[in-house]
């Protein structure tokens, strides 16, 4: 399995995880939780952008 489809499947592990046990996408949402899942996000888009270019050498 290559980096990308691992740094995938870990992205949507901890997007559930946030929406199921954290209630990011509850009725009161505090700025934490947004701030958290939009870290998330970078850090995957971060590590997507080193797998692709790991790959390619």
């Amino acid at each position: 399995m290559n980096n990308t489809k691992i740094a995938t499947i870990l992205y949507i592990l901890g997007i559930l995880i946030g929406a199921l046990f954290l209630k990011v996408w509850g009725a009161e949402t505090s700025f934490i939780k947004t701030i958290s899942i939009f870290v998330w996000t970078i850090i995957f888009l971060i590590s997507l952008f080193y797998a692709d270019k790991n790959e390619k050498k």
